[in-house]
């Protein structure tokens, strides 16, 4: 990330790893808070659907792509829709664990810094949840989608969104399921040297194409966690680590005590005039 420091290539900092049961109970506490805090913004069904209403709208207005491009052509293989689906259901929380995990292993300082960021961003993803519940795209009948999970499977969500005691299906905005998806690839990237890091983008550019072709989530949604994980990257910098320098064996200047020191040489003019005399 700065000159002369090279992470990918030196022996992790163990002095920035914070203890690991302190580390556990946080990212433990941070995955209930998130868990139960989309539950709190639950049962605003006639909001979520107005709000729906105004974001769709929205989008038509400002010419976004339509979510139904994307849906059509996941729509053209079955075994494609099913992957899709998978990948929402499966990837999400595993892959931002491992992720967690590798940096607190290999890249302490790294890691201090992405759960930082992963909780501000969480957190102010679930006051958005509480003030503007949203409907997701599946169930507005207006875009004309369908609810891929509930027809091919699988799905982590219930046949009965209002009534869904497992997952708030009204918390679509904004997007965290796109938000940990870009924290994950933009932090391998930061924390890698390898010359094909830059393929760790690949898992946020697939999740905002699955949650989009799966009617999960709308544009805006993933256009709005953008816009707040931007602002925690800007306030939450990574820590400038400096590059340590080799220690040369300088001799010293000034001799030990009781060390002979060497007569200077006579120069060759001085030894030729001397030596007739």
């Amino acid at each position: 990330m700065y000159a002369g420091s090279k992470p990918a290539d030196r022996e992790p900092d163990t002095s920035a790893r914070p203890p690991l049961v302190r580390e556990l109970l946080l990212v433990v506490g941070l995955f209930v808070i998130y868990k139960f805090g989309r539950q709190a913004a639950n049962g605003h069904v006639d909001e979520a659907f107005h709000n729906a209403t105004h974001v769709w709208d929205l989008e038509r207005a400002v010419h976004l792509p339509g979510e139904g491009v994307v849906q059509g052509l996941l729509l053209h293989n079955e075994t494609l829709i099913h992957l899709a689906n998978t990948y929402y259901a499966t990837v999400h929380f595993p892959a931002t664990l491992l992720f967690l995990a590798w940096l607190y292993w290999r890249r302490p300082l790294h890691y201090v810094w992405a759960r930082r960021i992963l909780a501000v961003l969480t957190g102010a993803a679930l006051a958005l949840h509480l003030l503007f519940p949203l409907a997701p795209p599946r169930l507005l009948a207006a875009t004309g989608l369908v609810d891929t999970g509930q027809i091919y499977g699988p799905t982590v969500y219930g046949a009965t969104p209002a009534t869904d005691s497992m997952a708030n299906q009204f918390a679509a905005m904004p997007s965290l399921h796109f938000g940990w998806a870009v924290m994950v690839g933009v932090g391998l990237v930061v924390a890698t040297r390898s010359r094909w890091r830059w393929l760790w983008l690949l898992h946020p550019a697939v999740t905002l194409l699955v949650i989009v072709g799966t009617a999960n989530h709308y544009w805006l949604d993933s256009i709005v966690v953008a816009a707040l994980l931007s602002v925690a990257f800007a306030a939450l910098r990574l820590p400038r680590t400096e590059p340590v320098r080799a220690h040369l064996p300088w001799p010293s200047t000034a001799p030990a005590y009781g060390t002979a020191v060497p007569a200077p040489a006579r120069s060759s003019s001085y030894a030729s005039s001397g030596a007739g005399r």
